[in-house]
Order: structure tokens, then sequence, then C-alpha cells
């Protein structure tokens, strides 16, 4: 098993001991849906209140380099945390859902098999919408974001709803790139 799938599900499992709701995002999430990427790290959008720090900590402790005053911190601005997995040397994100589309994203998340564990994934809609804002705050020249963007577009395809897309596209200002990408897979 990979590095990163080994990282993941004990992240995975810590979260659910400590009652975390979460939900994988990134390259994971592109590549389930679309086109196999790897990566150099895992993303997931977590919901973690203070309340289930101190469990969070102590479940992830034994496999994970994890400091809670990092935790703490994100948990009270908002931001972001990252644990290393001890054993296979891995970096996860923890991004804490501070914005209205993070909200969207753990409400429409997604159970998947991913090599024999269920796996909160995000929606591919979701991916797509994620993966252009990013591609939008890095200046628009990571061609990875963006072939991430069309690979799930043309994998998906008609099974996409469009509509979901242009709406929250149009909410996070990212219209125009959709469209664009819509009109580079064509």
């Amino acid at each position: 098993m990979e590095r990163p799938l080994i990282a993941l599900f004990r992240l995975i499992d810590g979260f659910e001991n400590a009652g975390v709701e979460y939900v994988v995002v990134g390259s994971i999430a592109s590549s389930l849906h679309g086109e196999y990427r790897a990566s150099a790290d895992v993303d997931v959008v977590a919901r973690i209140v203070t309340q289930q720090i101190g469990p969070l900590v102590e479940a992830l402790r034994d496999e994970f380099y994890i400091d809670d005053l990092s935790v703490t911190r994100a948990v009270d601005r908002g931001g972001s945390f990252n644990v290393i997995h001890s054993e296979a040397i891995f970096k996860i994100d923890v991004f804490i859902i501070a914005t209205e589309f993070g909200r969207q994203q753990l409400e429409r998340r997604q159970r998947h098999q991913v090599s024999g564990h269920e796996v909160w994934i995000a929606s591919a809609e979701d991916t797509i919408l994620a993966k252009l804002d990013w591609y939008r705050r890095g200046n628009e020249v990571s061609e990875l974001q963006w072939r991430d963007v069309k690979g799930i577009l043309g994998t998906q395809g008609a099974r996409l709803d469009f509509d979901y897309l242009r709406s929250w596209a149009a909410r996070i200002g990212v219209l125009d790139l959709l469209e664009r990408a819509l009109t580079d897979i064509d």
C-alpha cells in the first residue's frame, strides 16, 4: 500500500475515534474522479471543535507527529495544520472549515472504497471548484491544478451537475475559469 494511503487511513481512524467530521480533497479526490496523479501530500478538510482537540491529539500521538498548539490555533482561527505519519514519513494537511464553500464540501461528501477502506471524498463538482479556486489563487500558473480540473471534467462528463458547478463557480469567483476549462476539453 502506498505511503500516502497508509497515513490517510490512520488519520481517518483518529478522526473517527475523536468524532471529527472530514472530507478528503485535493489530488486524492481528483485522482478518484478524474486522472490519477501522485502527490507530495494529502489534503483533508475537517470540522473540529475545541472539545475534540484533546481526544484527537491523543488518538493520533502514537503514530503521528502532531502539535496540539498548532491544532488549537488552526481551530481558533479557521486555518490549517499538518500531521506527519511517523512510519510512512508522510505529511497530511488539515484545513479547518472556515467558509461556506468548506461547509458545502463537507455536506456533499461521498463515501468511497479506497484500497478496502471506507473514506469520505469530496464530490467531483466540489473537487473541480476547489481546484479552480487554488488555480486562481496561484496566479493561474499551476498546470497540475488545471490538468486535474480538465481530467475530472473529461472523465465525469454528463454525470456532473453543471447547474451546481456554475452556481458555486460564480459564488467563489471562478466561473470564467470553469467556462474556459469546459471549452478546453471540447
